[in-house]
């Protein structure tokens, strides 16, 4: 049985961003209020190496160059390993930061740790979802149960509109 009895934490534009710090792809760790003042997209996605996941990374690391232009940073979270994470950056090639929230406290705190039904088993997962993090470190953009086609290039519009 799941517990879903705790509320999932509400956050919404204009409200600051959960910090953290977590470790990253390669070495070392990120902290999230020491990026500042770059924008910081914040992608959540479920598993490395499946076929969504895959795609979102390689579309965000395709437009790297102009997240940067426009003075943002892309990092993806997930529950995986970094030794995953570092796999599946050499497998791909991939250019954006993948930080690892194995015990999913950042997910939690971020209110995307959700109850997924897949093949009818339920189950504990990340929901897919983007938070654009303004320079002050506040939340300017949320979406919600991402579809992946178009939304890397949607989420560096609503960057360079910042």
């Amino acid at each position: 049985m799941i517990d879903t009895a705790s509320p999932k934490p509400t956050l919404e534009p204009g409200t600051p961003a959960p910090d953290f710090t977590l470790p990253r792809d390669g070495t070392g760790t990120v902290t999230l209020s020491a990026l500042r003042p770059q924008k910081v997209v914040l992608y959540f996605y479920p598993k490395d190496d499946t076929p969504g996941c895959t795609t979102e990374a390689l579309d965000f690391s395709r437009l790297q160059q102009e997240f940067a232009a426009a003075g943002t940073l892309v990092i993806g979270l997930s529950k995986d390993s970094v030794k995953a994470h570092d796999k599946f950056c050499a497998r791909h090639g991939l250019g954006v930061i993948l930080v690892s929230d194995e015990g999913a406290d950042t997910a939690e705190r971020y209110g995307v740790w959700a109850e997924k039904n897949m093949y009818g088993k339920t189950y504990m997962g990340i929901e897919r979802t983007t938070v654009l993090i303004d320079g002050a470190g506040n939340i300017a953009r949320i979406w919600r149960k991402v579809k992946v086609p178009g939304h890397a290039a949607e989420v560096l519009d609503a960057a360079r509109a910042l």
